[in-house]
């Protein structure tokens, strides 16, 4: 009976060792952007579209966008993207967004910079002056595959005799990083990343020399037999980032926003993923002060949570000319006798160490997924508000960049 009961064991050890080697085909890896510039500059890249070796460029080089074909996959596959960065200059840091258009919208980002098409007109009671944050007529928001934040001078001011980063470099940083890199499963937008579609990068920078950005995706399918694919929705409700012919968004300082959406019959597995960033305003701005944001449907809440990230000392070594203050307090060390001591120093402390709405210089952003198990078909609303944001005044620039989109499967 023994002998029985572990040669039954082994058997299963097998069976399952043979569906792990199994499931995967391998990873199909597509490089979309090698080494590509994005950057301000008129001059080369002017008002309206630019085509350069077989890049789109818009907003004077800020956005790039490439229109390739993506595979068809019949089994269950994951989708991962990849992004690698690295300044050619720029010495900021700078929000930045990874997207795809979704071909069912008519209106692109690329007939607004031609000035072939407008944005559909929106209710200015609901959305003031902010065009294509919403969908409307022949228009759906660009989705982002990932935010992200540039950190200061990655790359460019990395190497260790450089005369803007060397002297700012802490005890504890044993070198500067040559390149920041992001990844994020983006499985859920499958959907949007088969057949033809364009694919884009747009960061907020204000420099000729700019970034440089490397961008795949890579597809991991099945190899079990009938590991067939959830038959996946994606609906694109807001996307604040001013791309091309749009404003700051800081409507949030002043009323709640509401978008509204419908569930089908068939909609199962219903959730909400929702990326949110504060920016602007200095030290008492959306950047740099904790605001709650609270998601509602139908006027119940789903979401209230704090946009906030403690960790951004974490990305020093991403941020070579991240500006540097002497603070001082009262240190406790050992001395060289061996002896427990306290004496008052001054410490470096970097812009890129501050505590910020939802990012850090040099991290990407991921989304908060909210499960809707039990929302009913039909007609519904999706408010979203940020009830202590503050307006732009002046050079003060706050603002919220939100994006979200629905995902439910049939």
């Amino acid at each position: 009976m023994k002998k029985l009961l572990f040669t039954a064991i082994c058997l299963l050890i097998l069976d399952l060792t043979v569906v792990a080697q199994s499931r995967s085909k391998g990873p199909v890896h597509l490089p979309i952007f090698q080494q590509t510039p994005i950057l301000f500059n008129p001059s080369d890249y002017p008002d309206g579209v630019t085509e350069k070796n077989g890049l789109i460029y818009l907003g004077n080089g800020r956005i790039v966008l490439k229109k390739i074909n993506l595979p068809r996959f019949n089994n269950y596959t994951e989708a991962e993207i990849r992004v690698t960065l690295v300044s050619n200059g720029d010495p900021w840091d700078k929000s930045g967004s990874c997207f795809v258009i979704p071909r069912a919208s008519k209106i692109t980002m690329i007939d607004i910079a031609r000035n072939s098409a407008v944005y559909p007109q929106q209710d200015t009671i609901k959305y003031e002056q902010l065009k294509g944050i919403v969908q409307g007529k022949d228009y759906l928001p660009t989705v982002e595959l990932m935010r992200f934040m540039t950190p200061f001078g990655v790359g460019h001011f990395s190497s260790n005799d450089d005369p803007v980063s060397t002297k700012r470099r802490p005890v504890y940083v044993d070198g500067w990083a040559e390149n920041v890199v992001w990844k994020q499963e983006i499985t859920d937008l499958l959907p949007l990343l088969e057949g033809e579609v364009y694919i884009g990068v747009y960061i907020d920078t204000w420099t000729k020399e700019g970034y440089r950005i490397d961008l795949q995706l890579t597809f991991t399918e099945s190899n079990l037999r009938n590991d067939k694919k959830p038959d996946l929705h994606v609906v694109p409700l807001i996307n604040t980032n001013y791309y091309i012919g749009q404003q700051h968004p800081d409507i949030f300082s002043r009323k709640d926003v509401e978008i509204p959406f419908t569930i089908p019959r068939k909609a199962r597995n219903v959730r909400l993923k929702y990326i949110a960033t504060g920016h602007g305003g200095h030290s008492g701005g959306d950047e740099f002060r904790p605001q709650r944001n609270i998601l509602k449907i139908d006027g119940s809440e789903v979401l209230n949570f704090v946009p906030w990230r403690t960790d951004c000392a974490s990305f020093r070594r991403f941020n070579p000319t991240s500006g540097v203050w002497l603070q001082k307090r009262t240190v406790a060390y050992i001395t060289p006798e061996g002896k427990r001591a306290e004496k008052e120093i001054e410490e470096p402390l970097a812009s890129s160490d501050l505590s910020r709405s939802n990012w850090c210089p040099g991290s990407d952003v991921t989304p908060v997924v909210v499960e809707l198990p039990n929302l009913a078909a039909g007609n519904h609303t999706l408010t979203i508000s940020i009830p202590e944001s503050r307006s732009i005044e002046e050079n003060k620039l706050n603002h919220w960049l939100v994006s979200a989109y629905l995902v439910w499967e049939e």
